[in-house]
């Protein structure tokens, strides 16, 4: 189980978990983008997924029922450093994280890859300088994950 790809000049990636926003990340507003739960459920036979939000809309249980992912809704507070301290928690040299929101970015930066996506919402300046890689939709970076040399693609050097 994992996902396991060595960049030259970037490292070897071996990802055990991955750590996803749930709102402009996963849904727009409050709903799954088409195609994301199939996606989902390819990648969890190699990775394990959490889905990690404040639940804006109140339907991430609802619409991710029947997804193989852990879904933790954040309390109010500082998001930031919530989901930031939850992938270092589950190993940051193991995580993967995607997200969008300026309350992604330290977990984009602290995982061992990070990955922000472009939706409806769009993608804040911090988001996007603290990722690895920036993609146009959540099917392309889940895309990523299902085909790592795609990665290899993108970040070497």
């Amino acid at each position: 189980m994992g996902i396991e790809i060595d960049i030259p000049g970037y490292g070897t990636l071996g990802l055990e978990h991955v750590v996803m926003d749930y709102n402009g990340t996963l849904a727009v507003d409050g709903r799954i983008v088409p195609g994301v739960a199939e996606a989902l459920g390819r990648i969890a036979e190699s990775v394990t997924l959490h889905v990690i939000t404040a639940d804006t809309f109140g339907l991430a249980a609802a619409e991710l029922s029947g997804v193989d992912c852990r879904l933790h809704v954040l309390e109010s507070g500082d998001h930031r450093q919530a989901k930031r301290d939850f992938v270092e928690a589950l190993g940051s040299g193991v995580t993967a994280a995607i997200g969008n929101g300026r309350n992604d970015s330290m977990m984009l930066k602290a995982a061992a890859l990070g990955i922000v996506v472009l939706l409806e919402e769009g993608a804040s300046v911090e988001a996007v300088t603290a990722a690895d890689v920036l993609c146009p939709s959540i099917i392309s970076a889940l895309g990523l994950l299902e085909r790592p040399m795609r990665l290899k693609a993108t970040l070497r050097s």
